[in-house]
């Protein structure tokens, strides 16, 4: 059996970006992250990051970042290896998103642009792993915003990447509160709970 949930280290992530997907142009804008184990937080990671192109209005609009903001900011070849750097080698990290395939799509379609290989670390959901904790009387879905307001975190989801990334990270641990009952206690199991398809509808 694999580590313990308690001796796992998360990278718990999020992004921002300049649209919906990176086959249509959009870029990453920010990168925000959340080191833990234990339940206690180890290190954090925010940085901007230059798109190359100007932002749509209404992204601006949603996540408070501009153009002015980011003229300045590191290129995605300068943030991604740092960022890399960071979550260290796949033995050592598991990485953590909310709607997962979003955020590690932009960061797979820009370590492909650079050429750089990706890494196969291991990854988990919180939309997929609070569909299997969490009813429908529970909640009506499973938004950040949504689960942040169930469960009470102590950061509120503003669409920026560091304090949606510490909104996930108290989701996890809520919902890690929740899986003894389903005898979920090692990365093994938390594996395959995130490879299962759950009962919920939404």
């Amino acid at each position: 059996m694999t580590s313990t949930l308690s001796e796992t280290t998360f990278v718990v992530l999020d992004l921002e970006t300049s649209g919906g997907s990176p086959k249509h142009g959009a870029a990453i804008t920010e990168i925000g992250a959340v080191k833990v184990r234990g339940g206690h937080v180890i290190e954090e990671f925010q940085m901007l990051v230059n798109p190359g192109h100007a932002l749509p209005e209404f992204i601006t609009d949603l996540t408070g970042i501009t153009d002015s903001m980011l003229a300045n900011a590191p290129s995605v070849a300068l943030a991604l290896p740092t960022f890399l750097e960071f979550i260290g080698h796949p033995s050592e990290s598991v990485l953590v998103a909310h709607n997962a395939p979003f955020d590690i799509g932009f960061l797979k379609s820009a370590a492909a642009n650079l050429e750089i290989a990706w890494p196969d670390y291991s990854i988990i959901d919180t939309v997929r792993i609070s569909r299997h904790v969490l009813t429908l009387e529970d909640v009506p879905n499973c938004s950040l915003s949504t689960l942040s307001e169930f469960f009470g975190t102590v950061t509120t989801p503003n669409h920026r990447a560091l304090e949606d990334a510490r909104a996930t990270v108290d989701v996890l641990h809520a919902i890690f509160e929740r899986l003894g009952t389903f005898n979920v206690t090692h990365l093994d199991q938390l594996e395959k709970l995130n490879r299962q398809r759950s009962p919920r509808l939404k």
